[in-house]
């Protein structure tokens, strides 16, 4: 029963993994990635889209992304939703692509980068717990309903600590290797 508790919110935990990691991508390092520009959406023939959705996007060199539109006509909208996202960016057109220079990053937007990939670890971990805390609820409840023991809902409480365990520590070894990312110059 208690595996199967586990199983069943076995989701909850990857869907807040899933989500942190999400966040995580789009934390600049200094170097061009097109996930910097997942939040962008492009007023595209009366709805708003992703710009994944009306354009591809690429790496040119370490500092430059190249956006190719699909259709040629979308260049000025898909201009206008980068701008409009607030990135910091300046993308500049040569009526077939779109280009965006990332500035270097200097030591202070580094540090706050930093700053950043820690809220975002925090964010991640309340993901964790929130997730925990459910499946703690659910074990509870069965052993309220004697569906399960004492012992067997202390021992489902130690795999379950086990588990949230695991995934706080990955949450960490992934946020200290963006830390180390961003700040490498």
């Amino acid at each position: 029963m208690i595996d199967q508790i586990l199983n069943s919110n076995k989701e909850h935990f990857e869907k807040a993994m899933e989500h942190f990691l999400h966040e995580l991508s789009g934390v600049r390092t200094g170097r061009a990635n097109p996930a910097l520009l997942n939040s962008v959406t492009v007023e595209s023939y009366g709805s708003k889209s992703p710009l994944e959705h009306v354009a591809s996007v690429s790496v040119s060199d370490a500092r430059t992304l190249v956006i190719s539109p699909w259709d040629k006509g979308q260049i000025s909208a898909i201009e206008k939703g980068i701008q409009l996202a607030n990135l910091g960016f300046n993308p500049s057109n040569d009526g077939v692509v779109i280009r965006i220079n990332l500035p270097a990053l200097n030591e202070e937007r580094r540090k706050e980068m930093v700053k950043l990939v820690g809220q975002l670890a925090e964010k991640g971990k309340i993901g964790i717990r929130n997730a925990r805390e459910t499946t703690h609820k659910e074990m509870k409840k069965a052993e309220a309903d004697k569906q399960i023991s004492k012992d067997q809902l202390e021992a489902g409480q130690k795999k379950l600590q086990e588990v949230v365990d695991k995934y706080n520590e990955e949450i960490k070894k992934h946020a200290e290797a963006k830390e180390k990312e961003v700040m490498t110059v």
